[in-house]
């Protein structure tokens, strides 16, 4: 069956495969990302229509709104997966408060704006998959010099477990990822010389299975995917 699932920070790394992924198994992807570039190159590397490109900044209501537009020449959503986030690597002391709030916006807010103007159209066994990281799970193993974007992580997982919760009787999943080290280019920028041990294309294949047939066995789950206990 044939289902529409919108993917946030599809430019490139984690995102771009898991569209490519959803793509070549013939389900329908709105992919988004602040780069129209990448974003036609992802839509030419799948069959046509079945990736459709929308250049949007999650941080301003023009965005969302265009996203929402896109949306609704589809009957529903079946899957929405919130990928896009950034990373800011800095000693909490020498971090401005500016950072904090900006890694904020981008990693959760952006979440929480999306979802308020596509929540209408999430069905009964629609999914929705947060994607947070290592850093903002609780007990695991930090890296330092990660504060804001560890913050930020956490709330992503706070807010997931609470919107479980609140969609239950709407028969909408939503679950949480924490993902470990994967050798994209945002790691790589934030960590040069270190090789992760996942590449983008196995955590692409991994999330696109997750969003397509998890929400028959887990619900308001926060997963460490990690194959060691990085933050």
């Amino acid at each position: 069956m044939n289902k529409t699932i919108l993917i946030t920070g599809a430019s490139r790394g984690i995102g771009y495969e898991t569209a490519l992924r959803l793509a070549s198994q013939n389900h329908t992807v709105i992919a988004t990302a602040r780069s129209e570039d990448k974003l036609v190159e992802l839509a030419n590397s799948a069959d046509p229509g079945k990736i459709i490109p929308v250049k949007a900044d999650l941080t301003l209501e023009t965005g969302i709104q265009k996203l929402a537009d896109s949306v609704s020449k589809f009957e529903s959503l079946d899957g929405l997966i919130n990928n896009a986030g950034a990373v800011h690597r800095e000693s909490f002391m020498d971090t401005d408060l500016s950072v904090f709030q900006e890694l904020m916006d981008i990693n959760v807010y952006s979440i929480v704006r999306l979802i308020k103007a596509l929540k209408h159209k999430l069905g009964n066994g629609s999914h929705i998959v947060n994607i947070s990281s290592m850093s903002g799970y609780q007990g695991s193993l930090k890296f330092g010099d990660l504060s804001a974007y560890g913050a930020a992580k956490a709330a992503v997982v706070g807010l997931s477990e609470v919107l479980s919760a609140e969609f239950t009787d709407d028969g909408i999943s939503v679950n949480c990822l924490c993902l470990g080290a994967v050798q994209t280019e945002m790691f790589a920028e934030a960590f040069p010389g270190f090789e992760a041990p996942v590449s983008p294309q196995q955590m692409g294949t991994y999330i696109a299975n997750f969003v397509l047939t998890a929400h028959q066995f887990y619900n308001g789950k926060v997963l460490p995917v990690a194959l060691n206990d990085p933050g």
